[in-house]
């Protein structure tokens, strides 16, 4: 067989796998209902913070006006060194629904991130827990009630989506974009039976859950995967619910700089070879054939190989992206603009590319 028709014939079959999980994803967004509230029940709200204090003056008068009818706030300070100790003194003081848990130093063989989720849902004092991260804030005061109305007698991890704030610039444009592609991936999946991750920056799981499965255990020294690993090893169709809208989102502040945001992505990926062998199997077979969809037309073109039809199949490759795009969007609360979608797309599998070969060779990464 030719070079050219061998490379043809592997940049079809990446196009076809591509359209399949498009397609699998169009379908899951489309017929997604919001889950049938249950009775109002109440709730612990989880943040963790580490030197945030500027951001938790932000977030704690966001969650206090929550419209949610009983909750409570617990914060845990991680060892901070800024003045978060005193602001949370000053906020549990003025209100009873907040609560500050304070640690000063950690055991060596446990992960920070971790060490700090514990003991926050240790300290929780409600069943229902609903995660977020100290750089969030929720995009609306139902977001609370949204995110535990989905919590019945089977459901036990609620996944939500967490957008990032649009600010000026290609890479916050990015951002939002390799965010939005992401939620498509951990979301549609979930919708369609298979949940494998979560985001801390809006998650929530039921605390019976965390301490009959010992909290990390197995995995608690491995930094970061609070959230998706925990996922990973106990979501299941049956115990998983998802929950989209504008008011069930939560907006985080981007990262400013093209190192801080690698960086992020880098510790993130990390975890990923620590998914169950049938997560990374269907991870790659999405992730690899998105790149060829894009390395081979490059080759091929150069050949003069059936230009027409390589062509075509990146036309159909990216008019089904941009439907699902739409549809995820719309079902989100997400309001993104998709003009840029080709460029987005190819400088996607450039970056995934560089950070997903760091990240197996990369061994010691920090939470923030």
């Amino acid at each position: 067989m030719a070079i050219g028709t061998f490379l043809l014939i592997a940049f079809s079959i990446a196009v076809v796998i591509q359209l399949i999980f498009m397609i699998l994803f169009m379908l899951a967004f489309s017929r997604y209902r919001p889950p049938s509230n249950t009775p109002a029940e109440p709730v612990s709200v989880l943040v963790c913070a580490q030197n945030q204090e500027e951001n938790l003056k932000k977030l704690i008068p966001a969650l206090l006006d929550q419209s949610h009818p009983e909750f409570e706030v617990i914060i845990v300070n991680d060892r901070s060194h800024d003045g978060t100790y005193e602001l949370l003194d000053g906020k549990s003081r003025e209100n009873p629904k907040v609560k500050a848990v304070h640690i000063d130093r950690k055991p060596d063989h446990v992960d920070g991130k971790k060490y700090a989720v514990t003991l926050g849902v240790k300290a929780a004092g409600f069943e229902n827990i609903v995660l977020t991260d100290a750089d969030c804030v929720p995009f609306s005061n139902m977001w609370l009630t949204k995110m535990a109305g989905a919590f019945n007698k089977d459901t036990e991890i609620v996944l939500g989506y967490s957008g990032y704030e649009k600010q000026k610039g290609f890479l916050n444009y990015f951002i939002r974009f390799e965010t939005l592609w992401t939620a498509i991936q951990y979301l549609g999946l979930a919708l369609s039976g298979f949940p494998y991750m979560g985001v801390g920056r809006n998650l929530a799981w039921a605390k019976g859950l965390f301490m009959n499965a010992k909290g990390f255990n197995g995995y608690q020294q491995v930094t970061g995967g609070d959230d998706d690993l925990f996922v990973n090893r106990h979501a299941r169709a049956g115990n998983t619910a998802v929950v989209l809208g504008s008011e069930a989102m939560t907006v985080s502040q981007p990262k400013t700089s093209w190192q801080a945001f690698f960086r992020q992505k880098l510790r993130h990926l990390s975890v990923g070879k620590h998914y169950s062998m049938r997560s990374r199997a269907i991870l790659s077979i999405f992730s690899i054939s998105h790149i060829l969809s894009w390395l081979l037309p490059v080759a091929l073109l150069l050949l003069g190989i059936d230009p027409y039809l390589v062509i075509g199949l990146i036309l159909i490759r990216t008019l089904v992206v941009y439907l699902t795009l739409i549809i995820a969007c719309k079902k989100s609360g997400e309001k993104f603009e998709l003009w840029g979608l080709l460029i987005l797309d190819c400088i996607f599998v450039l970056y995934y590319s560089l950070a997903g070969i760091s990240a197996l060779f990369t061994k010691k990464v920090k939470w923030i």
